[in-house]
């Protein structure tokens, strides 16, 4: 599922406060390249025994991801259920709970970043 109304997209922010600024909130950049990173925080529902994870994509727009002054910009905010091995459902209907568990650190994020 994409979350479009997440208030991140289009933000910008320098790697290493979007780093520390998503660390504080349990996001861990899994997926990254020279342009392009991925960060993800893992929800757990208890009442399924599901996990779900927030991923939220950007792209550098000015400099690389080796370099913590380099600015990237979000894309895209996205939410999915755990499917195995490994991957992300993006189909599946996600709990109320763990919807707003997702809007709230996407606030967070968005005060931390602001």
């Amino acid at each position: 599922m994409l979350l479009d109304n997440s208030g991140l997209i289009g933000l910008r922010s320098d790697l290493g406060h979007l780093d520390e600024s998503g660390d504080k909130l349990g996001f861990v950049r899994w997926q990254w390249e020279y342009r392009r990173a991925t960060y993800d925080l893992k929800l757990h529902d208890r009442t399924n025994n599901e996990d779900y994870f927030l991923r939220i994509t950007t792209r550098a727009v000015e400099g690389k991801l080796e370099n913590p002054h380099a600015i990237l910009e979000v894309e895209a905010v996205y939410i999915g259920r755990a499917t195995f091995p490994h991957g992300l459902d993006y189909e599946s209907p996600i709990p109320s709970t763990i919807l707003n568990a997702a809007t709230q650190r996407t606030q967070e994020l968005v005060k931390l970043l602001s």
